[in-house]
């Protein structure tokens, strides 16, 4: 089977990460954050799971880290050459990935070979950047370059929109899938704070296809600018979009809810709307 035309460049997604510079990594922060909740909500161990993410160093070594009820077996989510990691051995109750999907080139292969990784009745959790992450930042570089170059030029990688998650849950097959999305707006004193901290936490563009010509002054210049007059606050400060895509499924198991077959109902729902309303039909 061909693969699909790689749009993400892994090798050099992992030399951005090994130029970091320590800065404090909120994203993550406020993903593991999340994802500590969400464990907490399951009333189930997980004997067997596997965390994947951008830094090996920065995900946890236990679920639900209150009670330490299960260990992660850890993997860098990139590597220099392949976007997904080998999980050891199979048959996981648990599998995270945290900030790597939305970097990955296939994305129905990467759904389908985690979900071979799961036992029956195991879980897949997902956390991706979603399409209106950073919308503001895309939208100012447009006009930027329209106006200095005349084109327009891939600056800010596309994300994963939110209503296609259902799909490729199901698609992987994937039981029970679940998609919720969490919206932050973050606030920096100026549209070059925010593309500062973008590589320094080695999030800058990782296309394949990126613009060969370097982003001259006159270029951050126009770009600044129209981010400031479209996204800013009374105060001067602007405004950056953080989505955050969940997305959930488990590997099908008898024990699991199934829902009805077409034509099975022996109530009609128009003689309930009845008996709610006296009798009168709605």
């Amino acid at each position: 089977m061909s693969q699909p035309p790689a749009l993400f460049d892994a090798a050099l997604i992992a030399r951005h990460l090994a130029r970091r510079t320590g800065i404090s990594d909120f994203v993550t922060d406020l993903v593991l954050a999340d994802l500590e909740d969400r464990l907490g909500a399951l009333l189930r161990d997980f004997p067997k799971a596997a965390i994947i993410g951008p830094d090996e160093d920065r995900l946890p070594r236990f679920g639900q880290t209150a009670s330490a009820r299960f260990p992660f077996q850890r993997h860098a989510a990139f590597g220099a050459h392949d976007d997904m990691p080998e999980l050891d051995g199979d048959n996981f109750n648990l599998i995270v990935s945290l900030l790597h999907l939305q970097a990955i080139n296939d994305v129905p292969g990467y759904l389908a070979r985690l979900r071979a990784k799961l036992a029956p009745d195991g879980l897949l959790m997902i956390a991706a950047l979603g399409g209106e992450a950073l919308t503001e930042l895309r939208e100012a570089f447009l006009v930027a370059d329209a106006q200095v170059f005349g084109g327009a030029s891939a600056r800010v990688a596309p994300m994963i929109q939110v209503r296609d998650g259902g799909g490729l849950l199901q698609r992987a097959g994937l039981a029970l899938p679940v998609v919720d999305v969490e919206t932050h707006i973050v606030r920096y004193a100026n549209p070059f704070a925010l593309m500062s901290e973008i590589k320094a936490l080695g999030a800058s563009n990782p296309l394949v296809d990126r613009p060969r010509r370097l982003a001259t002054p006159a270029l951050l210049a126009a770009a600044a600018q129209a981010y400031a007059t479209n996204d800013s606050d009374p105060d001067g400060r602007i405004r950056a979009t953080l989505e955050i895509i969940w997305l959930s499924g488990w590997a099908p198991h008898e024990s699991q809810q199934q829902p009805l077959k077409p034509g099975s109902a022996t109530t009609r729902l128009g003689d309930v709307l009845a008996q709610q309303t006296g009798g009168k039909k709605p």
